[in-house]
This record gives C-alpha cells, structure tokens and sequence, in this order.
C-alpha cells in the first residue's frame, strides 16, 4: 500500500508469513528528481556529482532525524511568548560503512553538531565468501540511537552484518534508522525481513539488481565516484 503521510510516500508490504515492511520514501519531488538524474549521468563532472549528492544526503539525513523519539518542550520566545514544540533525543550517534557511507558524514555533522561518528569496514575475504569486520564505535553505542550510513543499498549482505555487529554491541533493533540514497528493492526485503523493527529512510527506490548483483539503473561504484578513485 502506497499512502501520503505528512509529505513523504510511506510504503508499507506486508506478508503474514515473514514481515511488516515500513519504509519511509522521500517524496519524488521534481527537485529531488532531478538531482538523481544529474549524478546517474556517467558524464557528470566529479564536482557536480559530489555537489549534488551532498544535497540528497542532506535531505535523507534530515528526513531520518525526523524518525527520532522526541518530547514536548516549551520555551519563552523574544516577545515572550510561550512556544510549545519538540525536543529531539540527544543520546544519538552516527556510523558509516566504510568506504562509502563516510561520504555521509559530513551532512551528518552539519545537520548534528558535535555528533560521534562510528565506522565498520565489511571486506570479503577471497572467493570463500567470508567477511572480515573492523570496527569502531563509541563505548555507549548501546544507549543511544543509530543513524547507519551508507549510499546504495544494493543485496542487503553487507548491510546485515552491519545491523548485525550494532545489535550484538547491544543496540536495540529499534534504534537503528539506515540512511542511503538509492535502494534495490531485493536489498530492502533482505535487510527487512531479517530486521524487521529497523527503519529505512532512502530518496528512491531502483528497479532490481542485475546478474552481477549491481542496482539498476543505479549509480555505479558511488565511493569512487565520489572520492574521485574511479579513473
């Protein structure tokens, strides 16, 4: 079921058998639209497709923030009115998959001053299949809410032994909001079914994955293009 829900289209799947699926999905406004279409062109220059991106990571970080718990707070405003509005948690930190995800960061920062930032390296070890996991994160990731970063969504594989290692580190499933700019829907049903209280906040959903595993139509190796080590 596909509903507006104050300004971004809420996706909801749903199967008895598996999972409840809710995923927030950025609005395809013609801006954000059109911001995908600049950094997909392959002949985009490497400061427009940095520049670009910046402006969708900050939207999805900013729509993500939205997600966080909050309470009421009152304050007196300079023609001393009462004001009533909200005060976010302020047990938060971010972490990034690297290499990817840390371009996120800097978004991340602007957006949340002073905020930790954590890192997971996921490296496939050979053709065994085996993944080698570095990490780190901050000694009371376990109190607070999670913003895990990291641009394209693509099997899910990688992004599992990311929410995996948060949970084990003590991180309620719960407080994990995974942050990206473009997701393959196979990657969210894998990453959803096997976590399903986790929340997905991206600015679009792709066709599908090809034969080699990669999002189409995508963004190819977004890293590389990125930090400009894809010549």
């Amino acid at each position: 079921m596909i509903g507006e829900n104050d300004g971004t289209f809420i996706l909801e799947v749903y199967d008895p058998l598996f999972f409840t699926l809710i995923i927030s999905y950025l609005r395809l406004i013609v801006q954000i639209r059109g911001m995908h279409t600049l950094i997909r062109d392959r002949d985009i220059s490497k400061h427009d497709f940095v520049f670009y991106s910046d402006r969708l990571i900050r939207l999805v970080v900013e729509h993500g923030l939205g997600h966080l718990p909050f309470t009421e707070k009152q304050v007196i405003t300079p023609t001393a009115s009462i004001y009533t509005g909200v005060d976010f948690c302020k047990k938060l930190c971010g972490v990034s998959i690297i290499r990817s995800g840390e371009s996120m960061e800097n978004a991340l920062r602007a957006c949340c001053k002073g905020i930790k930032i954590g890192k997971i390296l996921i490296h496939r070890d050979g053709d065994d299949g085996k993944q080698l996991i570095y990490e780190k994160l901050p000694k009371d990731i376990s109190e607070r809410h999670v913003l895990l970063l990291d641009p394209v969504l693509g099997t899910g594989n990688s992004a599992n032994q990311a929410i995996e290692l948060l949970i084990r580190k003590g991180v309620p499933e719960s407080h994990i909001i995974f942050l990206n700019l473009i997701s393959a829907p196979e990657g969210i049903h894998c990453v959803c079914k096997r976590f399903p209280s986790l929340k997905i906040v991206t600015s679009e959903i792709d066709v599908a994955l090809n034969e080699e595993f990669r999002v189409i139509p995508g963004m190819g190796e977004f890293g590389d293009r990125y930090f400009g080590t894809d010549d």
